[in-house]
């Protein structure tokens, strides 16, 4: 207490002493054991209500021991059942955490980790992912500023998450302890394949194939990849003792539309202990972007065979060649090319205003510019009846798509009419015009998008010259092609923005998160947080539905599915008040990748031992491991002493003795007629 505090106490005192001896004993003859009784509650309840005023703090002091905490963490996924550890570990847990001199030296802590960490002392060993990299963050976190030692029990097997070997504090120690057997078996293994999500149509896509082998004598395998019943393709793979991987790239055609699931096998004559790791299944989305494209021209000119040969490279599009007074209608196109437009056009461009495709002008010596100026807003032209070859100036800046430089500052000049062309909405110039050594600061090809609407301005004929001398430079049409390719992707593609925007994948493994998300936009295309979203999944065989609705987040909704079984499975996803809609499907493939292991991984757990200073155990080495941890000093016992500081207004007997006092004088005084 403070000297002002003591002082004030001492006032109450007196202040109560005196007022009790004014109330009882000044001028009083009678100083009977009763007036003494009262004069002490007196004395004790003014006495009492000037101590809570005061409101003292009474400091109290207790010694606490404080134990090493002893994380001990118990891997649950289903790896260990795979490699036959299940009760081991369970008997390797019990022996740790009920030892009674572990339990007089550290603070026994019990914890379970698959695909997320936990506190548990109970284990079914069947969570679908192993990830010690979060064993590492939630240790940091509880046990902070500490120096603890950690014991897992584990095979070691990482299915993810970071690497865990340097995810663990260096100062802290760490005591593997190997489940499942390390005597190395004869196993063939499909470790990891890699293939585009999507394929176009018609084409041939990719398969990158990891291959592993763990055996001590050479084998031969086969691997093949099959689509239900029939075999793809199959070749034979040699494995040494010194040889133990392969990489394999196949291509595979993409002649049906849709989603395809494939099976990449690798088989040989050896009996293996793991044959589920020599199978994966993968899945591919073949699209079909086939493009129509309607190249409209009044005119014969070189340019339009060297544009129908070079965007019909591409498999997936088709030019029509075809004349404005003789076109019907444009719904049967995606994109417009209108070379050097006049008058003639007058329909076409009456017809694109409802048909609302991505045009491409081209423009030359044949144009009537001022009739173009009446029929788009994107450029302004003033020309003369002059001609002029302009040369090209790449603008390494663009980046409205990636493209490559195809060595437009040495090909020929495009001719057009002589003037000024200048932009009235916002355009991106790829490539900009120059008469000779002077840059006019005109676009010679640019592009434009607005309000989902895209076009393509080309302001020069003779882009066949540009075709012929890109050959001539590289042997091969290749360069321009692709170029001209970029253009029509561009164009083809369509940008109009919706209410409702749903983002999946259209196949997951088995075991992994299955996460849907989802955007709702009002009227004005602002993200819209009131909305309220639901979604449909069905499963394509048993037609079995389940609902769930979207939770808002981060500026999306989205809703997490995991659990599903394999299967086919088709959705809905609906806005509530807008009934707008969105269908779509996925598939769960069947793949456990927690059953991919024939053995521990020894070497990653004697590596992350290494690193901080710990050992690995066997399990018939437990009391070796419980005499390393009793025979540490650095884990000793710590005193602590905590004082904790009341104040008296928080003691609330206090309060009620006092009202018990005053409550006995006002009876005794009333039973004794002094009232």
């Amino acid at each position: 207490m403070t000297t002002n505090t003591i002082l004030l106490l001492l006032l109450s005192i007196l202040i109560a002493g005196g007022l009790s001896f004014f109330q009882y004993f000044f001028r009083s003859k009678n100083k009977s054991k009763t007036q003494l009784l009262l004069a002490f509650l007196r004395f004790f309840s003014i006495f009492g209500i000037l101590l809570l005023l005061i409101n003292p703090k009474i400091t109290t002091s207790t010694l606490e021991i404080v134990k090493t905490p002893l994380p001990v963490v118990v891997d649950n996924s289903s790896s260990i059942t795979e490699l036959k550890a299940n009760e081991t570990a369970l008997e390797i847990h019990k022996k740790l955490v009920s030892d009674s001199r572990l339990q007089e030296k550290f603070d026994i802590q019990s914890y379970q980790f698959s695909n997320e960490f936990e506190l548990s002392d109970s284990f079914n060993f069947k969570g679908t992912q192993t990830n010690l990299d979060e064993v590492a963050k939630n240790l940091k976190s509880i046990n902070k500023n500490t120096a603890f030692p950690t014991v897992i029990l584990t095979d070691g097997n990482q299915t993810s998450g970071n690497d865990y070997v340097y995810s663990f504090n260096p100062n802290n120690r760490v005591f593997p302890v190997i489940l499942g057997d390390t005597t190395t078996f004869l196993d063939l293994k499909i470790s990891q394949l890699n293939v585009n999500k999507y394929a176009f149509h018609k084409n041939k896509f990719p398969v990158e194939v990891f291959l592993q082998y763990s055996g001590n004598k050479s084998i031969a395998a086969d691997f093949s990849i099959s689509q239900g019943g029939a075999v793809l393709t199959k070749q034979s793979v040699s494995f040494t003792p010194s040889k133990k991987t392969a990489v394999l790239n196949v291509l595979l055609p993409a002649d049906k539309i849709g989603v395809k699931v494939f099976k990449a096998s690798i088989t040989s004559k050896e009996a293996e202990k793991n044959t589920y790791n020599n199978h994966k299944n993968f899945a591919v989305e073949v699209i079909d972007q086939k493009s129509e494209v309607a190249l409209i021209t009044a005119i014969n000119h070189p340019d339009i065979g060297a544009l129908k040969r070079s965007i019909e490279t591409n498999l997936q599009r088709k030019v029509t060649i075809v004349n404005p007074n003789k076109i019907n209608s444009l719904q049967d196109y995606n994109v417009l090319i209108l070379y050097q437009p006049n008058s003639e056009f007058k329909s076409v461009f009456e017809a694109n205003k409802l048909a609302g495709l991505n045009t491409w002008i081209i423009t030359g010596t044949n144009t009537d510019f001022n009739f173009l100026n009446q029929q788009q807003n994107t450029l302004q032209f003033r020309m003369s009846g002059q001609k002029e070859d302009y040369l090209s100036d790449f603008n390494a800046q663009f980046n409205l798509f990636a493209i490559d430089n195809i060595g437009f500052e040495n090909l020929p000049p495009l001719q057009n009419a002589f003037g000024t062309v200048t932009p009235k909405e916002n355009i991106e110039v790829l490539v900009s015009s120059r008469i000779r050594n002077v840059n006019t600061g005109a676009p010679l090809l640019a592009y434009s998008e607005n309000q989902g609407k895209r076009n393509a301005f080309l302001l020069g004929e003779n882009i066949w010259k540009w075709r012929l001398q890109n050959h001539i430079e590289n042997q091969s049409y290749d360069k321009f092609d692709v170029f001209i390719d970029k253009t029509i992707q561009f164009l083809a593609s369509n940008n109009a923005r919706k209410s409702l925007v749903v983002n999946h994948e259209n196949f997951y493994n088995s075991g992994e998160a299955i996460e849907i998300t989802a955007q709702y936009f009002n009227k004005n295309y602002e993200f819209d947080e009131n909305a309220r979203l639901t979604i449909s999944i069905t499963n394509k065989k048993t037609k079995q539905t389940k609902n769930y609705d979207l939770l808002k987040g981060n500026n999306s909704y989205k809703v997490n599915l995991d659990g599903l079984s394999a299967g086919e499975y088709s959705f809905k996803v609906v806005e509530a008040k807008s009934k707008n809609t969105y269908n779509g499907f996925f598939e769960v493939l069947d793949f456990d990748i927690e059953r991919q292991f024939v053995n521990p991984d020894l070497n990653k757990l004697t590596q992350l031992a290494s690193q901080t200073q710990g050992k690995v155990f066997h399990p018939n080495q437990v009391e070796e491991l419980i005499k390393s941890l009793l025979q540490n000093d650095e884990y000793k016992a710590t005193q602590k002493e905590i004082i904790k500081k009341t104040p008296l207004v928080d003691w609330i007997w206090l309060l009620i003795l006092i009202v018990v006092s005053l409550a006995a004088e006002w009876f005794i005084r009333k039973y004794n007629g002094l009232l």
